[in-house]
């Protein structure tokens, strides 16, 4: 006859119950000393209490190098509340999915209404390289690129007046210095 161990859930608990219980703070260590007290090996423990905490049941805080663990029933009480709360609220979204004939129906048209309108998205891609508000902003965008570059020429332009002037330069020794070519000019 082989000797069946407790199981996670009955571990759980009695962890539980024995911090909340308690209502005092403990470490990992000493926790694995009562673990086999109320009937929890030593070395699962570590696992059950972790599995405690993520599921928010009891709770931890590192304060410098340890961690401490506690469970007070309120928690366990506004913890129970909540799931009960979130149950029914599944409970309630589920209302109304039951499989039907109509549900299959409203379904298949939906499906049907989001291929269309992906091929009318996709259609509409195409002829949006036409629209007319698009294509005014492309021409908006030109002409301040054009405003733009013919004020930079006038700037180099100013600029080689300068050094001609101040400097004694030639002109074509300034265009040659710079690289500047000889068809250089501001945009019509």
């Amino acid at each position: 006859m082989s000797r069946k161990g407790v199981s996670l859930e009955e571990k759980r608990r009695r962890i539980e119950k024995y911090l909340q219980e308690s209502g005092d703070f403990f470490q990992l260590k000493e926790l694995e000393k009562i673990g086999p007290k109320v009937g929890v090996v030593s070395q699962s423990v570590k696992d059950v209490v972790q599995s405690l905490v993520d599921d928010g049941l009891v709770s931890t805080d590192k304060i410098a190098t340890s961690n401490y663990f506690w469970s007070f029933p309120s928690t366990a009480y506004k913890i129970a509340k909540k799931n009960a709360l979130l149950k029914n609220q599944i409970q309630e979204a589920q209302r109304g999915r039951e499989p039907s004939e109509e549900r299959d129906q409203v379904l298949a048209e939906l499906a049907a209404a989001e291929s269309e309108q992906k091929t009318l998205q996709s259609e509409l891609q195409q002829y949006i390289e036409n629209d007319p508000e698009i294509y005014k902003a492309k021409e908006k965008a030109i002409s301040i690129a054009k405003e733009a570059a013919n004020r930079w020429t006038e700037n180099i332009w100013t600029l080689q007046s300068y050094c001609v002037n101040k400097f004694g330069m030639d002109r074509r020794d300034f265009d040659k210095s710079f690289g500047i070519h000889s068809e250089f000019d501001t945009i019509p």
